[in-house]
């Protein structure tokens, strides 16, 4: 097995310290920072958000996994700007105005990084205004809004108009998630994307910027 299926293998079991370790083995070995993270920590990422869909890992292991692409990102992020690696592309991810949940959103933005984004975590309890202004100041390509309290859904559509009435709707792929949301709702409100888990939203995201 080489290094870099070993890193895969290793993050896939969440064993961050043996997933830093290998990291910078292949950096000193002075493999290419570019290929240990796109075949090492994010094909490993990528193979657990696939079976975190399908229902054969759970939370706690995408978790666990996520963590040990961390502390590999940490170690390979010098080399990676040396390299000129570019990010597939810029998300901004909340949670709505009024809710405080964080764990869709948290797996929503592991998921996002293990795909190749540029996350820009803004928090819960994020005001419409907010969103627009987190995306204009560094150019989104994504934004992305999880709501797990039905009552603070309608801030959803409220940042969409908001967007609207400035002007900058078109600018962004708008990405909505969270138990209570439905394809329904993303249709009456306007989003481009509604998906049902966090592994599937990073596949769409993914798609949405490769067309945009």
């Amino acid at each position: 097995m080489t290094i870099i299926q070993e890193i895969s293998e290793l993050l896939q079991k969440g064993r961050a310290k043996n997933v830093k370790a290998l990291v910078q083995q292949a950096l000193d070995e002075e493999m290419d920072p570019i290929e240990v993270l796109n075949e090492g920590l994010l094909s490993g990422m990528m193979i657990v958000g696939e079976k975190f869909k399908n229902n054969e890992v759970f939370v706690p292991e995408v978790l666990v996994a996520a963590r040990a692409m961390n502390a590999g990102i940490t170690i390979l992020e010098p080399k990676l700007v040396e390299a000129g690696n570019k990010p597939i592309g810029k998300a901004v991810i909340g949670t709505v105005e009024g809710d405080l949940h964080d764990i869709g959103k948290n797996l929503v933005i592991m998921m996002f990084k293990g795909a190749g984004f540029e996350v820009h975590d803004i928090g819960t309890d994020v005001a419409p205004q907010t969103f627009i202004d987190k995306a204009e100041e560094i150019g989104a390509d994504v934004v992305g809004m999880s709501a797990l309290l039905t009552t603070t859904m309608p801030k959803m559509e409220e940042t969409i108009n908001l967007m609207k009435e400035k002007g900058v709707r078109d600018k962004y792929i708008v990405m909505i998630g969270g138990a209570p949301v439905t394809e329904g709702f993303a249709e009456q409100v306007g989003a481009d994307f509604y998906t049902p888990d966090a592994a599937s939203a990073a596949e769409v995201a993914k798609k949405a910027v490769v067309v945009k």
